[in-house]
């Protein structure tokens, strides 16, 4: 265990961005760097550094896309651990679930309506569009 391990554990504190990227919400502490620096995660209804210390209790809403996440800190980790150890760090309110589902329907809603092709056309059909272009 290096030094600054052991130095973030019995002080109790951990940087807000090392919290985040162990809550699995980032794949990279530089990318919770990133969205904290950008202002797409608040802490109590503020924008806050990356280095801010992370405290229980605190209340994050944190944008991810077009979804976002409104969540109260349970519980400290430096380390990340396996989805399922990473959901007990934080609670989220039943409406943000809500919300973000809503939100996820209508994106399927919307994916599902755009009208895709199927695929790259053929040589024949090439010739078609290129016919019709030029009678066009």
């Amino acid at each position: 265990m290096s030094r600054q391990q052991q130095v973030e554990q019995d002080d109790g504190k951990l940087r807000l961005d090392k919290w985040l990227w162990a809550a699995r919400f980032f794949k990279t502490r530089q990318l919770a760097h990133e969205a904290l620096e950008l202002g797409r995660v608040l802490v109590n209804g503020e924008r806050v550094k990356a280095s801010r210390v992370a405290k229980v209790g605190d209340l994050l809403q944190i944008r991810l896309d077009k979804l976002v996440y409104n969540v109260s800190v349970l519980a400290l980790a430096s380390q990340r651990r396996p989805a399922a150890e990473a959901r007990l760090l934080y609670s989220e309110s039943e409406e943000s679930i809500a919300a973000r589902e809503h939100q996820i329907g209508l994106q399927k809603a919307e994916h599902a309506s755009f009208p895709y092709g199927d695929g790259r056309p053929t040589k024949k059909a090439r010739r078609d569009i290129i016919r019709f272009k030029d009678n066009w």
